[in-house]
């Protein structure tokens, strides 16, 4: 089963239809990084066979985030680094938008601003979040207007009170003002958003990170988030990142949803992953693999091409 049940459709690039959900990948762009960080201890050997990195030392991650129509709601979950970094954060970064901002993806679709219903924050670190405010007039003010914020209780109380590791990470520019504006819900846990979308507890990369399940038919979808950088992480259970809180429970975590997604040939969606944005998990000689899913190639056809960062 790849998408039966769920009369997958194409309408244009960057859409596809499966019964009742419309889903999107919308770019905020692509970030420069040390290997060193989403690769942990994994051997230069071993991840150089999935990406490799540059004269600088340094590889790209996208920053590839959702919009799903799901009972005429625009859902957005994650939204990148959005438009506050000065010209120092955009170089340290290494910040590079070939295709626009994530806001210009959404313009080609249709959509302004005003026009999100939802924003999911999978977690509060500032390359998933930075897009929830936006600086008008000295002021912070929610980006998307007319739009509740989602994210876990756990997760706010973490990024409120960071500590020496997190405070690089987290800032309160990116979420104190939804709460402030009573903007922002807490949740409790997993929670159902609509009929085809719920958001469920991940623990790992931190205590209150969560992940996005979408559901019409018999197809079933996961928005992976951290809990795997790379889709090679999901499949090799023992990668995890330098930036994972709690490792040990990453990799609980990933085990129980390895078993889920195989079982379902879910979809995986990963934010970071600019070779395979969208992959299934495959279980060959033993082992698992992540593999691309054919159909999801109208989704990430119109993606930012990787290009070498200038400088």
């Amino acid at each position: 089963m790849t998408c039966s049940g769920g009369s997958l459709q194409r309408k244009g690039d960057q859409l596809i239809v499966i019964g009742d959900l419309e889903i999107h990948l919308v770019s905020d762009g692509i970030i420069w990084v040390d290997p060193g960080g989403p690769f942990g201890l994994v051997p230069r050997a071993l991840y150089r066979r999935i990406v490799e990195p540059d004269d600088r030392n340094l590889i790209p991650q996208s920053l590839t985030c959702l919009l799903v129509r799901s009972e005429g709601l625009n859902i957005l979950i994650d939204n990148g680094l959005g438009d506050k970094l000065d010209n120092k954060a955009v170089k340290n970064w290494g910040l590079e938008r070939p295709t626009g901002r994530l806001i210009d993806g959404l313009h080609t679709l249709g959509l302004s601003a005003a026009d999100i219903d939802l924003v999911i924050d999978t977690h509060l670190h500032s390359d998933h979040c930075g897009g929830n405010t936006e600086l008008l007039e000295g002021e912070l003010r929610p980006a998307y207007p007319n739009a509740e914020y989602v994210v876990q209780r756990m997760e706010w109380a973490d990024a409120s009170h960071p500590d020496a590791r997190t405070r690089g990470t987290y800032f309160a520019g990116n979420f104190e003002p939804l709460i402030e504006a009573g903007k922002m819900r807490l949740l409790h846990g997993d929670e159902k958003i609509t009929e085809h979308v719920r958001c469920v507890v991940t623990p790992g990369h931190t205590r209150g990170h969560q992940a996005v399940i979408l559901q019409s038919g018999d197809w079933i979808g996961m928005f992976v988030s951290d809990m795997a950088t790379f889709s090679e992480h999901m499949a090799r259970t023992g990668w995890v990142t330098a930036f994972d809180v709690e490792p040990l429970e990453n990799i609980r975590t990933k085990l129980r949803w390895q078993k889920w997604a195989l079982e379902r040939e879910a979809w995986l969606f990963f934010i970071h992953d600019p070779r395979l944005p969208v992959a299934q998990l495959r279980e060959k000689s033993g082992r698992l693999a992540a593999v691309a899913v054919e159909e999801a190639q109208a989704l990430i056809e119109p993606l930012p091409t990787l290009q070498p960062p200038a400088g």
